[in-house]
C-alpha cells in the first residue's frame, strides 16, 4: 500500500511518500525549485517521491494532507472579524485566495494528481505529533508538540502508544510560544519563519535584561508551562507586522533594520527571549511527565528546533530519552500526515525496539549515481578525478587537515533544514580560524553565528557533555570541561567576530562562545562513508570530530543535485568538491561565464 503525504501553503512545503508503513522518501519543494521555504504546492517534491516508489499517483492508495483547510479558514476568519476593522489589508490579502483554491484543496490535489482516490486531513498538530511519534524507537512515549499556529492549536501534549495517538490538552492561538519568538525574530531585524536560529545563536553574547520585561508585559506562564500572551503587544493577528508601536515603546524603539549593526541590545533580547522559551519548555515538559509518568518523549513543531532549549530538556528534565522529529516544523507534517494513513486510518500495527528509529538517518532525498554524476561532469567539461572509495577517503582527511575546506555531496539528501553529512560543507574543529572562514567567505553570514561538529557516536562523551545520540544535530551539549580554555577578562569585552577568534577549547571552530555546540553524532550503519571519513581523520590527527554546516549560501536552500553544488562551490572559497566519488580542485575549474549573483538569485534571510 502506497500513501503520499502532503504539506503546503504556510511555508516548507514538502511530500512524502510511505509503503506499507516504511518511510520510502520525503523532500521539501526549495530543493527542487531553489526557493528558501517555498510554500508552494510540492509538484516538484511529489513528482521525486513518486519517482522513488516506482508508481504513478494513479497507483496511490491515499493522499493525506497536513492538516484541515476548513479549520484554519475557521481561524482566519474569527480572528479577522475580533479585530475588525483593523487588519482589513491583511484580510482582503489572504481571504481572496482561501476562497479561490485552499477551500478546494481535496479537489485540488486530486486535479493536480490525476488521483481519484481518497484523501484525508488529519489535524494540524496531529500531523505533528504522528511525525515526532511513528518513527521514534519508543512503543510508548509523552508526546509534545510545539509551533507558531495550525488551525488553532499553538502547544500540545498526548501520549503515542503502538499505533495510536491521543493528544490530552493544547493551547490555542493567538497565544503561540513559537509566534512569540518570530515576533522577537522580526524586532531584531531577522526573516520570521527563517531567522529564528539565528537569534538562538546570538544568545549566548547577549544577557538576559529584558527577561523581566517579557514577563511582566508580554507572557504570563503559569506552573504547569500553560502561557497566555498580553495581544496588546502584537500585531500578527490582525497585521502584516508581528509587533506594533506598544512593543516598540515597551524595548525603546524601533525593529533594527535587516542588515544594520547588531548592538548589545539584540543580543540582550535574544537571550531574555532565549531563557524564557526555555523555562516554559521546562515547566511543560515536567507538566507533561507528572500527568503520562512516561520516561520517553518525542518533539515536533517548530519550537522543537530549538536546539538549546532541547539540550536542557535532556540535561535538566525529568524524561530518560528525547526523539525529535528531523523535519520538526512544516515539511514534518508530510510525513505525520502520510504515517497517520497507515497507522491510524488503516489501523495498521506498529512495533519498535526502544533503540532503532524508522527515519533512515533522514537521508530520504534523492541520490546521484557515479554515472550521473560523470554525465554533469562531462556536459560542463570540468576538471575532476576518478578516485575509489579508500582513495578518496584518506585524499579528503589530509585535506582536512591541512585546514581546506570541502564541499561534500554523497548519498540521499538530507530531509530537515539540517545538513547531516550528504549535503555539507565540512572542515577541521581544530583550526582556530575556520569558524571565520566559513562564516565570512563561503556561506557570507553572520560572523557570530556558530558551527556544528560531526563527531563519531562512540566517541561523543570524549568530546562533548553527553552521553546519548544526536544524529539529527537538535541537541546542543556543553564541550568537555577538560577540553575548555578559559577566556582572559580583556577576551570577555570582546564582541562578535572577535570573540569568536578566540580560542575557547582545542575545538574551537565548532565551540560556541558559552561553550556549547550543537552535535551531530554520525553512525557507521546510517552514513557509512561519512562515518568512514570521521575515522580516517581520527587516526590522521587524533580528533574524531570535524566541522558540518550545510551546503548552500546564506539564504540558498541546500543543494540537491551535482549541477547545485558546484555553482555553490564555484561562487564561494571552498577549496575542493567532492561528487560521489569525484574529487575537484578549485584551482583546476574554469570560473563560471554570466553567472547570476547568488545575491539576487537568492533572497537573504
Amino acid at each position: 500500500m502506497y500513501i503520499l503525504g502532503i504539506s503546503a501553503f504556510y511555508h516548507d512545503s514538502a511530500a512524502c511518500i510511505v509503503k506499507d508503513g516504511e518511510i520510502i522518501a520525503a523532500a521539501q519543494e526549495e530543493r527542487f525549485t531553489r526557493k528558501k521555504h517555498d510554500h508552494n504546492f510540492p509538484h516538484k517534491a511529489i513528482e521525486y517521491c513518486l519517482k522513488e516508489a516506482g508508481i504513478s499517483a494513479k497507483e496511490l492508495d491515499l493522499v493525506a494532507f497536513y492538516d484541515k483547510p476548513f479549520l484554519k479558514f475557521e481561524r482566519l476568519l474569527e480572528t479577522y472579524l475580533t479585530f475588525a476593522p483593523i487588519g482589513f489589508q491583511s484580510f482582503i490579502k489572504a481571504i481572496p485566495l482561501w476562497i479561490k483554491e485552499k477551500l478546494w484543496m481535496k479537489e485540488m490535489i486530486k486535479d493536480k494528481l490525476g488521483y481519484e482516490g481518497k484523501v484525508i486531513f488529519p489535524e494540524h498538530h496531529e500531523s505533528h505529533a504522528a511525525s515526532a511519534f511513528y518513527p521514534s524507537p519508543f512503543q510508548k512515549a509523552a508526546i509534545i508538540t510545539m509551533d507558531g499556529v495550525g488551525e488553532w492549536t499553538t502547544t500540545s501534549f498526548g501520549v503515542g502508544d503502538g499505533n495510536d495517538i491521543q493528544l490530552f490538552a493544547d493551547i490555542k492561538f493567538p497565544h503561540s510560544l513559537g509566534l512569540l519568538y518570530s515576533a522577537f525574530t522580526y524586532y531584531t531585524g531577522f526573516k520570521v519563519n527563517s531567522g529564528e536560529y539565528k537569534v538562538m545563536g546570538l544568545a549566548p553574547y547577549g544577557e538576559p535584561k529584558y527577561k523581566q520585561l517579557i514577563y511582566d508585559h508580554l507572557i504570563d506562564v503559569k506552573e504547569d508551562g500553560s502561557f497566555r500572551m498580553n495581544m496588546e503587544y502584537f500585531n500578527y493577528c490582525q497585521g502584516l507586522t508581528m509587533t506594533n508601536e506598544k512593543f516598540h515603546k515597551l524595548f525603546g524603539g524601533p525593529p533594527r533594520v535587516p542588515e544594520a549593526k547588531l548592538t548589545q541590545k539584540e543580543m540582550d533580547l535574544a537571550r531574555s527571549l532565549q531563557e524564557v522559551t526555555e523555562e516554559i519548555v521546562m515547566k511543560i515538559g515536567n507538566h507533561v511527565y507528572r500527568e503520562t509518568g512516561l520516561k520517553d518523549v518525542c518533539l515536533a513543531g517548530g519550537v522543537a528546533l530549538n536546539c538549546v532549549a532541547n539540550g536542557r530538556l535532556l540535561r535538566e528534565g525529568p524524561f530518560e530519552n528525547i526523539w525529535i522529529q528531523p523535519a520538526a516544523g512544516d515539511a514534518g507534517g508530510a510525513l505525520g500526515a502520510a504515517l497517520i494513513g497507515w497507522y491510524k486510518y488503516h489501523n495498521n500495527p506498529r512495533s519498535a525496539d526502544g533503540k532503532t528509529d524508522q527515519q533512515k538517518g533522514s537521508y530520504l532525498g534523492p541520490q546521484f549515481s557515479d554515472e550521473e554524476i560523470y554525465s554533469f561532469i562531462q556536459s560542463k567539461d570540468l576538471k575532476a578525478k576518478k578516485l575509489n572509495e579508500d582513495e578518496l577517503i584518506k585524499t579528503v582527511s589530509n585535506l582536512i587537515a591541512n585546514e581546506k575546506v570541502i564541499g561534500w555531496f554523497d548519498g540521499r539528501m538530507e530531509f530537515g533544514p539540517r545538513a547531516l553529512g550528504a549535503r555539507s560543507i565540512i572542515g577541521d574543529a581544530r583550526s582556530p580560524k575556520m569558524q571565520a572562514t566559513m562564516n565570512i567567505k563561503i556561506k557570507f553570514r553572520e560572523g557570530f553565528r556558530p558551527f556544528a561538529p560531526s563527531v563519531l557516536y562512540e566517541k561523543v562523551n570524549e568530546y562533548f557533555e553527553i552521553d546519548k545520540e544526536s544524529p539529527y544535530m537538535l541537541l546542543v551539549a556543553d564541550v568537555k570541561k577538560e577540553r575548555r580554555r578559559k577566556m582572559t577578562e580583556e577576551e570577555e569585552k570582546l564582541w562578535g567576530i572577535d570573540k569568536l577568534n578566540v580560542i575557547r577549547s582545542d575545538i574551537p571552530a565548532i565551540t560556541h562562545v558559552d561553550y556549547s555546540a550543537r552535535l551531530q553524532t554520525v553512525h557507521k550503519e546510517r552514513n557509512p562513508r561519512y562515518y568512514k571519513l570521521i575515522e580516517q581523520f581520527e587516526k590522521d590527527t587524533g580528533y574524531a570530530v570535524i566541522i558540518n554546516t550545510s551546503f548552500n549560501v546564506r539564504g540558498e536552500p541546500i543543494v540537491c543535485t551535482p549541477e547545485d553544488a558546484y555553482k555553490c562551490f564555484m561562487r564561494t572559497n571552498i577549496d575542493y568538491l567532492v561528487l560521489g566519488n569525484y574529487l575537484l580542485a578549485k584551482e583546476d575549474q574554469t570560473p563560471l561565464q554570466e553567472d547570476i549573483d547568488w545575491r539576487k538569485q537568492f533572497q537573504l534571510d
